[in-house]
């Protein structure tokens, strides 16, 4: 019998997957989609947050299409790998937010067995690489690049442009701070904002 990569009753292998793209390209509803059909393959499944992250739900992920699912918030990567024992399949959303000790956590839980998931986004608010995602990215198996569709143009977007906010890295927001753009408009963006 085989169940999402794996022959039931074999040896488990672990791997490392990675949803990324910019805001509102659909990262977390890829790894909703993930999550349940190994919830459906009766695999046990667990899904980390942000603790700080409580745009729609303090103990939920929660798509922009308002679907959801439960999750534990935790402060630090460390948390992941204690809160995972026993765990087939292990899934971060907002990857992007965590210490920078998630690469070797993802690398442990998937030496051991566990095919871990993250979502999260690939460039900052300036374009620039975001948090350990790079490394992320690098360690994975599998990488899913999402794109949104650009609000200005109607090309695929890969940036999220900031509207509002200041200069701070990370600022908490959705449409009311952010808007999907693709590399043209983006660019066109932020030269028109270094002239303000």
């Amino acid at each position: 019998m085989f169940v999402e990569g794996r022959s039931l009753g074999a040896k488990r292998q672990g791997w490392i997957e990675v949803i990324c793209g910019s805001m509102f390209s659909g990262k977390t509803e890829e790894l909703m989609r993930r999550l349940r059909r190994a919830t459906f393959a009766k695999q046990k499944v667990v899904l980390f947050k942000p603790k700080f992250d409580v745009r729609y739900s303090d103990i939920k992920v929660v798509s922009h299409d308002s679907n959801c699912i439960d999750a534990m918030p935790v402060d630090t990567s460390l948390m992941v790998k204690l809160l995972s024992v026993n765990a087939d399949v292990v899934a971060i959303d907002e990857a992007q937010f965590f210490d920078e000790e998630l690469p070797d956590v993802c690398q442990e839980l998937a030496n051991r067995g566990v095919r871990v998931i993250i979502a999260g986004l690939d460039m900052d608010y300036t374009g620039k690489p975001f948090g350990t995602m790079p490394f992320l990215m690098a360690i994975a198996e599998d990488v899913t690049k999402v794109h949104a569709i650009c609000v200005r143009c109607g090309a695929l977007a890969q940036h999220s442009h900031r509207l509002s906010g200041g200069k701070k890295l990370v600022v908490l927001g959705e449409t009311d701070r952010y808007e999907p753009l693709c590399r043209d408009c983006f660019n066109k963006a932020m030269a028109e904002s270094r002239k303000i």
